[in-house]
């Protein structure tokens, strides 16, 4: 009886990598000496008589060892199957990042790979909220995903579907259908699926995902078939060029129950019904604290035009003055500094203010919507606390402490945008999950808003 094959580790992976790499070098002159071998073969005592191929081969030991990196890289990936937890954009950052890779060590490999494998169930749901946010509007709001909604859309539109060479549609497809498949651990999508979608639609029916084999046979008597998977998906084409995309009630409650346990219960978008009316100036709830980490700080100060120093050329930068209204621990006042601004915070919280103020920075203790505005400011940066709808009353204060043709930019919910549209301004998505690593994955983005001059 044939024993069984082990199945490599990424140590292995990892151990082979260096062992061939180590060796290139030999292996380029074995390659060398194996080609010289090959003329002297062709001569007799050494007479020369021509080439034996057109060109003489020459062959790189550094594009040896770059092709062997990225084949390192491909299977450590295979090997931990991170296609079945990452999201689509991550793999094809991954991709991206494989044209030119780091080395590869174990340590690479866990920092790397490593937030995948213990966290996969965390990269599983944002990868299927990633998807569904650049669906439709509805899945950006965490109201509107909560468990029993009856608000989320039951199809989808795919442009660019038509033509056997266009791929963005059916990319598109294979997102919703592996992001799905990932969270019910279904198979993900081949290419054969594509193929009984396309025997179908040519039918001239609509292409329904529930596991039947499909065949047809063309001019010349050659049947074709193709099977699916059941995804409990039906996509039908239209002569525009577009494909929709419905779901069946089963795959719609799978949808909405992993956005809301990706999402969460927190951040209500409204005041409970049976709530007393709140104060004009009170706190919110248990203050709402969620710090800004600094990828989305940066893309705040882009979005503001808060620009660095050495982005101006040698008239020098201008002297800006920033108000960040709840600022926390000043962890915005830092990029804003690092940036040449004048800053000045306002915290309601005495031990996050202390914490701002040890770092050299000027704040004021104080509940900011009980603050006199003085619109002496070039910019103000916030992130508001987001319980209820409050943000609203952050925003709207905060606009009177700008000078004329002055700019706010607000770190806000989705739902501030996509459910209740009370803010009016220009408005930047961030990507799904951004807020992640300080507890909560409400879906966010940016308001600017400028004020007339």
């Amino acid at each position: 009886m044939n024993a069984i094959a082990r199945q490599s580790t990424v140590v292995d992976l990892i151990a082979e990598y260096d062992q061939k790499r180590e060796a290139i070098e030999a292996e380029v002159k074995a390659f060398e000496a194996a080609y010289t071998r090959l003329e002297m073969a062709a001569c007799i005592q050494g007479k020369f008589a021509g080439p034996v191929s057109q060109h003489r081969p020459y062959v790189s030991a550094e594009t040896l060892k770059r092709n062997l990196c990225k084949s390192g890289w491909k299977a450590v990936y295979d090997r931990l199957q991170i296609d079945r937890i990452a999201s689509a954009r991550d793999r094809k950052l991954f991709d991206r990042t494989i044209e030119d890779p780091p080395e590869l060590t174990f340590d690479n490999a866990k920092a790397t790979f490593g937030d995948y494998l213990e966290r996969p169930r965390h990269h599983i749901l944002r990868g299927l909220a990633e998807v569904f946010a650049d669906l439709d509007p509805a899945y950006k709001s965490h109201s509107k995903v909560k468990i029993g909604v009856k608000g989320l859309p039951k199809r989808v539109i795919l442009s660019s579907w038509g033509s056997y060479s266009d791929t963005y549609g059916k990319n598109k497809l294979r997102d919703i259908v592996n992001a799905l498949a990932a969270y019910r651990g279904h198979p993900l999508m081949e290419w054969d699926e594509f193929n009984a979608i396309a025997i179908m639609h040519r039918a001239g029916g609509d292409a329904v995902l529930d596991g039947q084999e499909v065949s047809e046979t063309d001019r010349y008597g050659k049947v074709t078939t193709a099977k699916t998977v059941d995804r409990g998906l039906t996509v039908r084409a239209f002569a525009n060029g577009n494909a929709h995309v419905f779901f069946s009630p089963e795959t719609l409650l799978d949808i909405n129950r992993a956005l809301a346990e990706f999402y969460g219960e927190v951040l209500p978008d409204a005041e409970e019904e049976d709530a007393k009316p709140r104060v004009g100036t009170a706190v919110s709830k248990d203050l709402q604290f969620y710090w800004s980490p600094p990828t989305v700080i940066e893309k705040a100060l882009d979005v503001a035009g808060v620009y660095r120093p050495s982005d101006y050329s040698r008239g020098g930068a201008p002297v800006r003055r920033v108000l960040e209204p709840s600022c926390g621990d000043g962890r915005i006042l830092d990029a804003l500094r690092c940036r040449g601004c004048h800053v000045f915070g306002i915290e309601v919280h005495a031990g996050r203010a202390a914490e701002a103020r040890a770092k050299g920075h000027g704040v004021l203790t104080a509940n900011f919507l009980e603050c006199p505005p003085k619109p002496e400011f070039d910019f103000v940066v916030m992130n508001p606390p987001f319980y209820g709808r409050h943000h609203v009353k952050h925003v709207r204060h905060a606009l009177e402490f700008l000078k004329p043709g002055g700019t706010l930019v607000s770190i806000l919910p989705a739902t501030a945008w996509y459910d209740h549209g009370e803010l009016k301004g220009e408005w930047t998505d961030l990507p799904v999950g951004s807020f992640s690593e300080v507890g909560t994955n409400v879906p966010t983005g940016i308001l600017k808003i400028s004020r007339a001059p």
